[in-house]
């Protein structure tokens, strides 16, 4: 598909990993959709447009859902422990933060059509405490991750989860950074001896379904938390505070790097996501914080965690 939705249809076909077939045609504002599809509306240059995508959609959003499930155990079977921040008072800590602008967050990424958005949060996550432990900001390898974690429960373009990823980092004594061994989208072998450009010391898991135990957290370091990023809500984000209805099947990792509030009062979690920067704001997105539902915003309170250096 050709301009002038040819952003759109980038978009689209990368983020959402649909087969070209299934993207059917754009119709004036006049035509009528067929039934088996939901529809888009783009405006550009003046007209609108429809970009119809058939229900099979879902079934091929492969960046979403990069979270591994096999032998994962039960959220409710999370034992509680103490953490960094556990006596720290509310009152305590900034009533706004933005990590970004503390200089402890590097630029959007993007990992294309690789299930590994789990070694992107991590990252994401070592890279903010790395910063504020010496002062250096570091652009790390995903890809040693990809190809180098693949004997436990991560598995590269398969999936894996974040808490693996950091045990992985102690065990390597670190990771490499990312222009020593660059990023390809892709599973790969494990280049051996990579020197190693920043290393942590441990993880800790936060309190689940404990916004304000987060927030503690996220006040001090970015913190990789895991999402339903299946959902619709997640997924056709464009800016603004996501809020409504939002699943809590976890299948993708992101990275809270603040929170904050809105003219109007909306508190919000400030999450950096690994979709590149035409997805959501410039990669970026806000998330309603301290909704009713303990699990938080799309699930993001059940089973954030954090590096500890």
């Amino acid at each position: 598909m050709s301009s002038p939705c040819s952003a759109a249809a980038k978009w689209l076909l990368h983020c959402g990993g649909i087969a070209p077939t299934l993207i059917s045609t754009v119709l004036a504002p006049s035509a009528t959709p067929p039934p088996d599809t939901v529809h888009v509306g783009v405006h550009v240059r003046r007209l609108h447009f429809y970009l119809l995508i058939r229900y099979a959609f879902h079934l091929g959003r492969c960046q979403s859902r990069c979270l591994a499930v096999g032998d994962r155990p039960p959220h409710a079977l999370r034992v509680r422990q103490p953490h960094w921040y556990e006596n720290v008072s509310v009152d305590a800590i900034p009533a706004t933060i933005d990590w970004r602008t503390n200089g402890a967050v590097t630029p959007i990424k993007d990992q294309g059509q690789c299930g590994c958005c789990w070694a992107f949060s991590a990252v994401a996550a070592t890279e903010g405490i790395v910063k504020i432990s010496t002062g250096k900001l570091i652009s790390l390898s995903e890809q040693e991750l990809v190809d180098c974690d693949v004997y436990g429960e991560d598995q590269g373009c398969e999936g894996g989860l974040m808490d693996d990823a950091f045990k992985f980092i102690i065990k390597n004594g670190g990771l490499t950074t990312e222009s020593n061994y660059p990023y390809t989208a892709a599973d790969g072998k494990c280049k051996s001896g990579s020197n190693s450009a920043a290393n942590i010391k441990g993880y800790e898991d936060v309190p689940t379904n404990d916004e304000a135990a987060l927030m503690k957290a996220v006040a001090n370091q970015p913190v990789s938390v895991a999402v339903d990023g299946g959902d619709m809500t997640f997924q056709f984000y464009s800016g603004g505070v996501m809020t409504g209805s939002c699943g809590t099947d976890l299948d993708h990792g992101i990275a809270a790097i603040g929170y904050g509030k809105t003219s109007d009062g909306t508190k919000y979690w400030l999450m950096k996501n690994s979709w590149g920067t035409t997805w959501g704001e410039n990669g970026y997105l806000r998330m309603e914080k301290d909704i009713s539902d303990k699990k938080g915003m799309c699930g993001l309170a059940i089973e954030p965690s954090y590096p500890t250096e």
